[in-house]
Protein backbone atom coordinates (compact mmCIF):
# COMPACT_ATOMS: atom_id res chain seq x y z
CA UNK A 1 0.00 0.00 0.00
CA UNK A 2 2.96 2.31 0.61
CA UNK A 3 3.78 2.46 -3.10
CA UNK A 4 0.19 3.43 -3.90
CA UNK A 5 0.55 6.40 -1.56
CA UNK A 6 3.80 7.39 -3.29
CA UNK A 7 2.04 7.18 -6.66
CA UNK A 8 -0.82 9.38 -5.44
CA UNK A 9 1.65 11.91 -4.01
CA UNK A 10 3.63 12.04 -7.26
CA UNK A 11 0.50 12.51 -9.38
CA UNK A 12 -0.78 15.28 -7.12
CA UNK A 13 2.68 16.85 -7.23
CA UNK A 14 2.13 17.56 -10.93
CA UNK A 15 -0.87 19.72 -10.11
CA UNK A 16 0.76 21.74 -7.36
CA UNK A 17 3.94 22.34 -9.35
CA UNK A 18 1.88 23.57 -12.30
CA UNK A 19 -0.23 25.56 -9.84
CA UNK A 20 2.86 27.31 -8.51
CA UNK A 21 3.69 28.41 -12.03
CA UNK A 22 0.26 29.28 -13.40
CA UNK A 23 -1.96 30.31 -10.47
CA UNK A 24 -3.18 33.85 -10.81
CA UNK A 25 -6.16 34.22 -8.48
CA UNK A 26 -7.26 33.16 -5.00
CA UNK A 27 -9.17 30.05 -6.14
CA UNK A 28 -6.21 28.74 -8.14
CA UNK A 29 -3.82 29.42 -5.26
CA UNK A 30 -6.18 27.72 -2.82
CA UNK A 31 -6.27 24.66 -5.10
CA UNK A 32 -2.48 24.66 -5.24
CA UNK A 33 -2.22 24.77 -1.44
CA UNK A 34 -4.75 21.93 -1.12
CA UNK A 35 -2.74 19.87 -3.62
CA UNK A 36 0.46 20.48 -1.63
CA UNK A 37 -1.25 19.37 1.58
CA UNK A 38 -2.68 16.23 -0.06
CA UNK A 39 0.65 15.37 -1.63
CA UNK A 40 2.48 15.58 1.67
CA UNK A 41 -0.30 13.65 3.42
CA UNK A 42 0.29 10.76 1.02
CA UNK A 43 4.05 11.00 1.58
CA UNK A 44 3.50 10.77 5.34
CA UNK A 45 1.28 7.71 4.85
CA UNK A 46 3.90 6.11 2.58
CA UNK A 47 6.73 6.44 5.10
CA UNK A 48 4.68 4.45 7.58
CA UNK A 49 5.46 1.33 5.53
CA UNK A 50 8.50 2.30 3.42
CA UNK A 51 11.92 3.81 4.22
CA UNK A 52 11.71 7.61 4.14
CA UNK A 53 14.79 8.05 1.96
CA UNK A 54 13.40 5.73 -0.69
CA UNK A 55 9.99 7.39 -0.57
CA UNK A 56 11.48 10.84 -0.99
CA UNK A 57 13.75 9.73 -3.86
CA UNK A 58 10.87 8.07 -5.72
CA UNK A 59 8.51 10.98 -5.03
CA UNK A 60 10.88 13.67 -6.27
CA UNK A 61 12.28 11.63 -9.15
CA UNK A 62 8.95 10.49 -10.54
CA UNK A 63 7.43 13.93 -10.07
CA UNK A 64 10.34 15.59 -11.87
CA UNK A 65 10.12 13.10 -14.73
CA UNK A 66 6.36 13.56 -15.09
CA UNK A 67 6.63 17.35 -15.04
CA UNK A 68 9.37 17.25 -17.69
CA UNK A 69 7.25 15.00 -19.91
CA UNK A 70 4.24 17.31 -19.50
CA UNK A 71 6.48 20.27 -20.39
CA UNK A 72 7.51 18.53 -23.62
CA UNK A 73 4.03 17.36 -24.59
CA UNK A 74 1.86 20.31 -23.62
CA UNK A 75 3.91 23.35 -22.69
CA UNK A 76 6.24 23.50 -25.70
CA UNK A 77 9.50 23.07 -23.83
CA UNK A 78 12.46 22.21 -26.04
CA UNK A 79 12.94 18.45 -26.44
CA UNK A 80 16.44 17.01 -26.69
CA UNK A 81 17.58 13.41 -26.71
CA UNK A 82 19.93 14.15 -23.83
CA UNK A 83 17.06 15.30 -21.65
CA UNK A 84 14.95 12.31 -22.72
CA UNK A 85 17.83 9.96 -21.84
CA UNK A 86 18.25 11.56 -18.41
CA UNK A 87 14.51 11.33 -17.72
CA UNK A 88 14.76 7.67 -18.71
CA UNK A 89 17.51 7.21 -16.12
CA UNK A 90 15.25 8.74 -13.47
CA UNK A 91 12.46 6.35 -14.41
CA UNK A 92 14.82 3.35 -14.33
CA UNK A 93 16.05 4.47 -10.90
CA UNK A 94 12.51 4.86 -9.57
CA UNK A 95 11.52 1.40 -10.81
CA UNK A 96 14.74 -0.06 -9.39
CA UNK A 97 14.04 1.45 -5.97
CA UNK A 98 10.51 0.07 -6.02
CA UNK A 99 11.70 -3.41 -6.92
CA UNK A 100 14.43 -3.54 -4.28
CA UNK A 101 12.75 -1.87 -1.30
CA UNK A 102 10.76 -4.14 1.02
CA UNK A 103 7.68 -2.79 2.76
CA UNK A 104 7.82 -2.76 6.56
CA UNK A 105 4.43 -4.49 6.89
CA UNK A 106 5.67 -7.53 4.96
CA UNK A 107 8.82 -7.74 7.10
CA UNK A 108 6.85 -7.42 10.35
CA UNK A 109 4.37 -10.14 9.32
CA UNK A 110 7.21 -12.44 8.30
CA UNK A 111 8.91 -11.87 11.68
CA UNK A 112 5.74 -12.82 13.58
CA UNK A 113 5.67 -16.35 12.16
Amino acid sequence: MGWIYVLFAAIIEIFWVLGLKYSSNFIEWAGTVIAIILSFYFIIKAVETLPSGTVYAVFTGSGAAMIAIIDFLFLETEFTYTIAFLIGLIIVGVVGLQLTTPEKDKEEKAGER
